[in-house]
């Protein structure tokens, strides 16, 4: 069967109405978790804007259902608009029990056709120690990456491995999230490790996963075009 974790970033007034297109597709799973951006005051001051308050908001979807949500998301919320907020698939390697797997992909007869494996985009997940996020998109952007979506976290680390190179696992900590061009990761991920990765004060530790379908970031295939 194939399913993705479809990970929605936009501005929390909009969540409301991101929970309506979940209700109305039947989609059973749903967590909204709360982040910032991260664009810098200077940033915002140049346009008169204000910080933004984001929604981070996930689901669990079968290919039929992931694709209406995407076109929902487009028509309602304008999602494929820069400035509306950023949507990524990703593809779900496995589900716990049989149960399971029929109740977040509403029994929907499996797929014969093979996942869609051309990832041209993918999701960094960066975690780093709390207040050191803009060390992280300092070094993230030059290599790169256009924004990022910020959210607070508590590490659970146990008592006999408290901390991994100066990576406090127990104290609060902050994950920063980036969708990038798969070309530009490398490079992406190599300076976040390189100005903010463990032996500095951020500490910071990534990974990337794969993306198989994204909209919201439409500016960043233009300028390359």
């Amino acid at each position: 069967m194939e399913l993705y974790y479809v990970l929605t970033i936009l501005d929390r007034n909009k969540r409301d109405r991101l929970e309506k297109i979940y209700k109305a597709l039947d989609l059973k799973v749903a967590l909204t978790m709360m982040g910032r951006g991260t664009a810098t005051q200077e940033h915002l001051s140049m346009r008169g804007l204000s910080p933004t308050e984001k929604a981070v908001m996930a689901t669990v979807a079968g290919r039929e259902d992931m694709k209406r949500l995407m076109l929902q998301t487009k028509l309602k919320l304008f999602i494929d608009i820069p400035g509306n907020g950023v949507m990524a698939a990703i593809p779900i390697k496995s589900v716990g029990g049989a149960q399971t797997l029929a109740y977040v992909a509403n029994n929907q007869p499996k797929n014969p056709d093979k996942p869609e494996m051309a990832f041209d985009y993918e999701l960094i997940y960066a975690i780093l120690n709390e207040g050191h996020s803009d060390e992280v998109m300092d070094a993230a952007r030059p290599a790169g990456a256009t924004g990022g979506t910020v959210i607070a976290a508590k590490g659970t680390g146990i008592a006999s491995a408290e901390k991994f190179r100066g990576l406090s696992l127990a104290n609060e900590r902050e994950v920063v999230l980036i969708v990038a061009k798969s070309t530009a990761k490398g490079d992406i991920m190599r300076a976040i490790i390189e100005k903010a990765g463990i032996d500095t004060p951020a500490g910071a530790i990534c990974f990337s996963l794969p993306v198989s379908q994204v909209a919201g970031l439409r500016r960043l295939d233009l300028d390359e075009e």
